[in-house]
């Protein structure tokens, strides 16, 4: 907005970004693709977990029944409050948003495109390790992140079960390395399936062994951060086992991969 804008000047310019034909692609059409990726990656994996087949039991990282999680009902109804707060916000911040480089013209080339995903990874994992840490401490967890903690024993809609805040700090950081980059809106749109197949997987109870998480270097498929469930403290990254290792967090009794074969069983505190 151009300095010395009167109260008039100003009314107009905020008007005028919403008639912008990105408004609809990105933020309404990025908030619309987040949610139906989700939903998407959640749907069968809740299922899987509700049913749990004869033929995925060897996969299942916690050993008793459904205890100390939240019906899927109510997951789902957190995951809609979560989403309609998060919609309001990017609303309102779309007048800013808006300069902010993401844009629709010619993509990158692909060995460019597949450097920002691993950039958006890697960044977005190490970010969310530190805020992951910091809503541990006590008055925050008190207040914030004790609701997603309900969740002892994960199943895939559980991922978005959260305090509002938190859920949109998240989705901030998830933004931060495309707007870094600039990003093109289908490698945001990439990403951010990425990010939910990620929230969806973490929260599985399944270590299944075709998920595509596990060619990602330094990933612990759904075990690292079901871990994190039953044992409340440490594993505070996401996605990746490097950074609890680097400042020397991991969970009680936790191993990376590394150390103790990729499928081997790792029973988290608690289960039988």
């Amino acid at each position: 907005m151009p300095p010395g804008v009167g109260h008039s000047g100003v009314v107009e310019w905020w008007i005028d970004a919403y008639r912008d034909p990105m408004f609809w692609w990105f933020p309404v059409g990025t908030v619309v693709f987040s949610m139906a990726a989700f939903a998407l990656f959640a749907a069968p994996l809740t299922w899987l977990a509700t049913r749990d087949p004869a033929w995925a039991r060897p996969y299942r990282i916690q050993r008793r029944g459904n205890q100390g999680t939240v019906p899927t009902s109510a997951c789902v109804g957190r995951w809609l409050l979560n989403n309609a707060v998060l919609f309001v916000g990017v609303l309102v911040a779309w007048p800013l948003l808006r300069h902010a480089g993401i844009h629709t013209g010619d993509l990158p080339a692909w060995w460019v495109i597949a450097l920002q995903l691993a950039f958006f990874v890697f960044l977005d994992d190490f970010c969310f390790y530190w805020m992951h840490r910091a809503l541990h401490t006590d008055r925050i967890y008190r207040r914030v992140h004790a609701r997603h903690h309900r969740i002892l024993r994960p199943r895939a809609f559980t991922g978005h079960y959260m305090h509002p805040l938190e859920y949109v700090l998240i989705a901030s950081l998830m933004l931060l390395g495309p707007l870094l980059v600039q990003a093109h809106l289908v490698v945001l749109w990439v990403w951010i399936a990425w990010r939910q197949w990620e929230a969806a997987d973490g929260h599985a109870g399944y270590d299944l062994p075709w998920t595509p998480t596990h060619l990602v270097p330094g990933n612990d498929g759904a075990v690292f951060h079901d871990v994190h469930h039953a044992k409340v403290r440490g594993n505070y990254a996401g996605f990746l086992a490097i950074w609890d290792g680097v400042f020397g967090t991991y969970a009680k009794g936790y191993e990376p991969p590394w150390r103790r074969g990729k499928h081997a069983d790792v029973e988290p505190a608690g289960a039988a």
